[in-house]
């Protein structure tokens, strides 16, 4: 059974639900998803709170987890600046917790944050989605990835950066392969080794997807390369398994499809959901390391985080 990455996004979910979520319910549901199995975690952001003020406590969120021994009090310089208290689930797999970063204050806040062990950065190669996400030219943009590759590495900590709009763009930009393959050949040369790339408007149909993800591996090399794709429900395995089929290993995803993106132009699309995900994959021999009795649990909780706290 060949191993996939799934990178579980509450961060991701959360940031668009109105109704404020403590501080406390965020960190014990991580806390529950680390024991069940998930070992990748999208949890926190570093943005200005007037912006997304659903994740104005991540600083908060983190420290609970420190308490009750999810995550060490103190980067160990190593990469690895979670170490768990808990069981290692699959393999034996370390927790890791990405925490998203936008400017220089978010980095050094991120930087000084426990249990951070992999900067998160949103790269657009579409100017309009860049001005209405980040505030950025191209030239900012780049300066700033630059910051975090030398800054993480600095650190001991790992960085992704996710290429929104690699898949099409809703705005009438020019876009292509060549530029999606561009982008990821200059992030490669600055020495980032993680990208996912994004289908934020959830535009491409899963040929679309496996065409693009097969052609992209090629300016990939030393890349771990992944998908974050959005979906309307019933095209969501579809995607998934387009993806997988052209290489893809890594995968990141919302439990229930919580979040999206509100340029979407379409309330149906939003994130994969976990469970399509898992079982689409497992359905084809991949090993995810989530356990059924795990994804069962997990959907519960956040099903009800959604009773409480989602419009």
């Amino acid at each position: 059974m060949e191993a996939v990455k799934i990178i579980e996004c509450p961060r991701d979910a959360w940031q668009g639900v109105e109704k404020i979520i403590p501080a406390s319910v965020k960190a014990e549901y991580l806390q529950k998803l680390a024991e069940w199995g998930f070992r990748r975690l999208d949890a926190v952001s570093f943005v200005a709170p007037k912006y997304v003020p659903q994740m104005a406590d991540s600083e908060e969120v983190l420290q609970r987890l420190v308490r009750v021994g999810v995550i060490a009090a103190r980067p160990n310089g190593s990469g690895s600046a979670a170490s768990l208290a808990i069981e290692p689930g699959h393999g034996g797999a370390p927790l890791e917790i990405i925490g998203i970063v936008v400017n220089e204050q978010g980095l050094d806040r991120a930087l000084k944050a426990p249990g951070v062990t992999t900067l998160g950065y949103p790269y657009s190669v579409s100017a309009n989605f860049r001005r209405q996400n980040a505030h950025m030219s191209l030239s900012e943009s780049r300066r700033l990835a630059e910051k975090l590759s030398e800054a993480a590495r600095a650190a001991g900590r790992r960085l992704v950066v996710y290429i929104s709009m690699a898949f099409g763009n809703p705005f009438g930009e020019p876009w292509g392969p060549e530029i999606v393959s561009e982008a990821i050949e200059w992030l490669g040369g600055i020495g980032v080794e993680q990208i996912s790339l994004a289908d934020t408007a959830g535009v491409a149909t899963p040929e679309e997807v496996g065409e693009l993800f097969k052609a992209m591996t090629k300016a990939a090399r030393g890349v771990e390369l992944g998908v974050h794709l959005h979906s309307r429900p019933e095209g969501a395995a579809e995607k998934v398994l387009a993806a997988y089929e052209a290489g893809c290993r890594r995968f990141d995803s919302t439990l229930t499809g919580l979040g999206g993106c509100p340029f979407a132009g379409d309330e149906l699309v939003g994130n994969i959901p976990t469970e399509i995900v898992v079982s689409s994959l497992g359905a084809r021999g991949a090993e995810t390391g989530i356990e059924p009795w795990a994804l069962l649990a997990a959907v519960e909780a956040t099903r009800d985080i959604r009773k409480q706290y989602q419009p």
